[in-house]
C-alpha cells in the first residue's frame, strides 16, 4: 500500500504517546493530558437523558440545531457585545480548525502562530502545504504585537491568537489584544481566535479580539468547561462567506456534530461555572506555589496548564526523566521551536497535584548522574 505523500506531513502527537504510555505504568502521576477532572454536570446529564429518551439520535442540520447556534451567538453578544453574522456547531474545536483551514489555506500560504502553541494548527497547515511562521512569546508568553507585525509578509493568510493559551496558560492583556487588532486591520488579515479556555480565566474578565476587529473567526467548545472532551462539541462564529464554506465541507466530513451532545450544549451554556472556576483557580495556585521555588515559571492566568522551564537539560530530557519517575508531563518541544520547557496539566485531583509537585521538586535538585 502506498500512502499519500501529504499524509507524511502530519506527525504523531507526542501528547498521545505519553497518554498511551500511561497505560503501561503502574500508578502514574498523570499531569499530561488536558482534560478536566470532572464529568458533565447534572443539568447536562439530564439534557442527554431526555434527548436519548425522546429519540434525538438522528442527524441534525449540518450547521447544528438552531437553538444551540443561537445560544452561542447570544453568549458572545452578552459577553463581548458582538453579534456575529453566522455560527456553526462542529465536532469539537479540532473539527472547527480543520474546516476553517480546508476552507482558507492553499499551497504556499503563510499562517502566524504563537510560539509555543498547541500543535494542531501547524499539523493541518503542513498537510495543506501552507507554511507556519511562529511569533515568539518567550520569556513571559505575552503576544508582543511588534513581533507579530515583523513576521507578516505578502503571503500571510491567517493570524492565530490563543488566549488563554495551551500550553502556557497565558492570558493576553486587553492592551495587547487591541494592538493585535490594529495590526490585523492594517494588513487586512483574518484572525482565528481559539477561545476554548475562555471560562478558565482566573485574574481578569474574559476578553476577545472580536471586540476590536470584525474579520475574526472565533472558536470555542464544551470539552473543557462542560467536562465532555469525548463528546466532541465545538462551535465557530464568523462571517457568512467563511461559515458557509465550513458548513459545505462539514456535509461531506463530520456530517454534523453529535446530536445528543448538541442538546447538552444548549443546557450547559446557561449553567453556573463559578464553583468550577474557583476550584481551578485554587488548583492553579497549588501548582504554581508548589513549583516556583525550584523552577523558572510564569504564573498562568488561565486554562489549566503551567509551562515551567526545565531546571537542567532540555525540556525533553527533563520530561523523560520525570516519566521514568512516574510523573507524566509533556516536553515543551512538542509545542515550540524551543526545547527548554515542559507542560504540566493541573486538571487533576489535589492529591495527584501534590504528589507531582513533590517528585518534580526532588528531580529539579537531583539530576541524573552522567554516564
Amino acid at each position: 500500500m502506498k500512502l499519500s505523500s501529504r499524509s507524511d506531513r502530519v506527525t504523531v502527537s507526542g501528547i498521545r504517546k505519553v497518554f498511551e504510555l500511561a497505560a503501561s505504568i503502574e500508578d502514574p502521576i498523570d499531569l499530561s493530558i488536558g482534560q478536566p477532572d470532572f464529568s458533565v454536570p447534572e443539568v447536562g446529564r439530564q439534557a442527554a437523558h431526555k434527548a436519548i429518551d425522546e429519540g434525538f439520535t438522528r442527524y441534525t442540520l449540518t450547521q447544528g440545531i438552531g437553538e444551540l447556534r443561537q445560544k452561542v451567538k447570544d453568549y458572545y453578544k452578552n459577553l463581548h457585545g458582538v453579534e456575529f453574522e453566522q455560527s456553526i456547531v462542529t465536532s469539537g474545536v479540532a473539527g472547527a480548525v480543520l474546516l476553517a483551514f480546508f476552507s482558507l489555506l492553499e499551497e504556499g500560504d503563510e499562517i502566524l502562530i504563537p510560539d509555543p502553541a498547541f500543535m494542531l494548527y501547524e499539523q493541518w497547515a503542513n498537510f495543506l502545504g501552507a507554511k507556519t511562521v511562529r511569533y515568539n512569546t518567550y520569556p513571559d508568553f505575552r503576544a508582543y504585537p511588534e513581533r507579530i507585525e515583523a513576521a507578516i509578509t505578502d503571503r500571510t493568510k491567517l493570524l492565530i491568537v490563543l488566549s488563554p493559551s495551551n500550553p502556557t496558560g497565558a492570558v493576553l492583556p486587553d492592551s495587547d489584544i487591541r494592538k493585535i487588532a490594529e495590526i490585523a486591520k492594517k494588513h487586512d488579515l483574518l484572525v482565528l481566535s481559539d477561545e476554548i479556555y475562555d471560562r478558565f480565566t482566573y485574574d481578569s474578565e474574559p476578553t476577545s479580539i472580536c471586540r476590536y476587529y470584525d474579520n475574526v473567526l472565533c472558536m470555542g467548545g464544551y470539552s473543557k468547561f462542560a467536562g465532555m472532551p469525548g463528546m466532541r462539541l465545538g462551535y465557530a462564529l464568523g462571517k457568512e462567506e467563511l461559515i458557509g464554506c465550513m458548513r459545505k465541507l462539514q456535509q461531506f466530513s463530520f456530517v454534523c456534530a453529535p446530536s445528543v451532545s448538541q442538546k447538552i450544549g444548549v443546557a450547559m451554556l446557561d449553567a453556573d461555572f463559578t464553583p468550577t472556576l474557583e476550584r481551578y483557580r485554587r488548583k492553579r495556585d497549588i501548582i504554581y506555589d508548589g513549583l516556583k521555588d525550584n523552577f523558572d515559571v510564569e504564573k498562568p492566568g488561565g486554562a489549566f496548564y503551567i509551562f515551567p522551564k526545565a531546571p537542567w537539560g532540555t525540556g525533553t530530557e527533563f520530561a523523560e526523566y520525570a516519566i521514568k519517575n512516574k510523573v507524566l508531563i509533556i516536553p515543551g518541544g512538542q509545542f515550540s521551536a524551543q526545547d527548554t520547557h515542559f507542560r504540566l496539566s493541573f486538571a487533576a485531583d489535589d492529591a495527584t497535584l501534590h504528589k507531582g509537585i513533590d517528585v518534580l521538586n526532588r528531580l529539579a535538585k537531583e539530576p541524573p548522574a552522567k554516564t
